[in-house]
């Protein structure tokens, strides 16, 4: 098994940056491709960004491009979200998310995803 470990959520106004970061531990001997996907209330958990195992490709939701940016340490299996020039329509709990599945094109579907974190609030104010 593998555990995901979501930090960095919070509230921020309009405008502001918020870095979140996930870790994983446990069965992490191996590769994964790891994404972000965030549900606000009353709506689906969507996808909003990918990064395959090594880092080298990367995929962002339309409403995102731009403004948020995914990362790694080369092959380590962590994650972390940039994300800038907030916007209220981005409040939403994130999750963290990890796939062994690591072929192109990177998964974007919640249903892709074997193992999940608990979830990061993530709060902007207008």
């Amino acid at each position: 098994q593998v555990q995901l470990v979501e930090s960095g959520g919070g509230l921020v106004q309009a405008g502001g940056s918020l870095r979140l970061s996930c870790a994983a531990s446990g069965r992490t001997r191996g590769s994964y491709t790891m994404g972000w996907f965030r549900q606000a209330p009353g709506k689906e958990r969507e996808c909003v960004a990918v990064i395959s195992w090594s880092g080298g490709a990367t995929y962002y939701a339309d409403s995102v491009k731009g403004r948020f940016t995914i990362s790694r340490h080369g092959a380590q299996n962590t994650a972390n979200l940039q994300m800038n020039s907030l916007k209220p329509d981005d409040t939403a709990v994130y999750y963290c998310a990890a796939t062994a599945a690591i072929d192109l094109p990177l998964p974007d579907r919640a249903g892709e995803y074997n193992y999940w974190g608990q979830g990061t609030q993530v709060t902007v104010s207008s």
